[in-house]
């Protein structure tokens, strides 16, 4: 276990540095994409052809945009506005298709208010598929040149903004690898940095632990409230949580009940206290740790975060899973041995000593730190390398 970055036992200090890309408004990132950011499903397209022709550029295939009304609108109008502002990106092309009800002059606009170069186009006014995709290859084609001569700088570690999730879960995932993702982002809190657990779904039978751990009544009612309105959303489709939870993947693994999946998920919080509770896509104010409301659905639940501002996501499975993302390095963590082989090409961190007792939860967390500081420096995670780039904006009302 190579953890030679931080020495067994030793705190963090505002000090610690990691390379990066520091922004103009003050934030840090870890990559420095371009992206190509589709207003609507029907940019969505074009969009990736676009990306296909430009080093650098990354596209996300959004499949909504278009067709929907009130808090599910605002929600996919934040999401798309968050992720070109994401410290991870160093500049963003907008496209849209030019009838839909999201304005891509609106979504550039609040994009280039990080400081970072932001453009849009109109696949009708270009005139149709062939043509936007060449226009759209000449105005990215000048960014990612410019992306290409930035170069990485010592940045302090309290810059980064962690997001941690977990997926494929079994009864590994709740006695070792979560709780040693949580003492690695301790770690981070104790640097300075931010940290944003998600999934209000696995939080249910476990909320009052989590909100014991709120800074003021105020953010532990927050908490309750967005479980409470979880719970409620199922019922109103004559679905238990509680009786229908965890997954056939999850009890093969070894998990009898929602509640036992929940304690287990909380356990990557660590033990700092909880500053505030957010919304979905929404950006904490402050340091510390933060809760968002999210689904339980991993890739619904990342894209959440990286909208947040998350730049790095440490993503723990006993069972495996592949999933990456279009703008942030995610680092699979797992402590099940036989996982580990199997999946030794997807799994960047291997915690199972903490179950055969040969290493302890804190040694742990300071290897995942450490690795969590290589691959925020540059060094690619096994998604990364893989091409997976999932991506998905949670959708919570009927489109029209």
């Amino acid at each position: 276990m190579n953890t030679d970055l931080i020495p067994d036992g030793a705190a963090l200090g505002a000090e610690e540095t990691f390379s990066g890309y520091r922004r103009e408004n003050g934030q840090t990132g870890v990559r420095n994409h371009l992206a190509v950011i589709p207003t609507s499903v029907c940019a969505a397209v074009v969009a990736a052809r676009i990306a296909d022709l430009v080093e650098g550029a990354v596209a996300i295939p959004n499949q909504h945009g278009c067709c929907q009304v009130g808090a599910d609108f605002q929600q996919t109008k934040r999401t798309l506005i968050g992720l070109g502002q994401n410290p991870n990106v160093g500049a963003a092309l907008v496209v849209g298709l030019g009838c839909e009800n999201i304005d891509a002059a609106e979504i550039a606009a609040a994009i280039a208010r990080t400081g970072k170069k932001t453009d849009h186009l109109l696949i009708q006014d270009c005139g149709g598929t062939l043509s936007a995709t060449a226009e759209g290859a000449r105005r990215a084609a000048p960014l990612a040149r410019e992306l290409s001569a930035m170069r990485r700088t010592p940045c302090p570690v309290a810059g980064l903004v962690l997001g941690v999730e977990c997926g494929g879960s079994d009864f590994t995932s709740g006695l070792a690898s979560n709780p040693a993702t949580g003492a690695a982002s301790d770690l981070l809190i104790q640097a300075g940095g931010v940290s944003i657990l998600s999934e209000t779904t696995e939080f249910i039978g476990a909320e009052h632990i989590l909100a014991d751990r709120a800074e003021t009544p105020a953010v532990a009612q927050k908490l309750l409230a967005i479980v409470r309105a979880c719970e409620q959303r199922s019922l109103a489709q004559h679905v238990d949580l509680r009786g229908s939870q965890p997954t056939p993947g999850n009890i093969a693994g070894g998990l009898t009940s929602i509640e036992e999946k929940s304690l287990g998920c909380i356990h990557k919080a660590g033990t700092a206290p909880i500053r505030d509770v957010l919304a979905y896509a929404e950006a904490p104010v402050g340091k510390g740790l933060f809760i968002m409301d999210s689904p339980g659905q991993d890739v619904d639940s990342v894209t959440g975060m990286l909208a947040g501002g998350a730049t790095v996501i440490l993503f723990t499975t006993g069972r495996g899973t592949p999933t990456g993302s279009p703008f942030a390095p995610v680092l699979k963590i797992s402590a099940n041995a036989d996982t580990c082989v199997k999946m030794k090409y997807n799994i960047d961190i291997d915690v199972s000593e903490i179950i055969r007792g040969e290493a302890s939860i804190a040694a742990s967390g300071r290897l995942i730190f450490t690795e969590m500081l290589r691959a925020a420096s540059g060094r690619l995670t096994k998604a990364e390398s893989l091409g997976h780039r999932e991506f998905g904006i949670y959708k919570i009302g009927p489109t029209f």
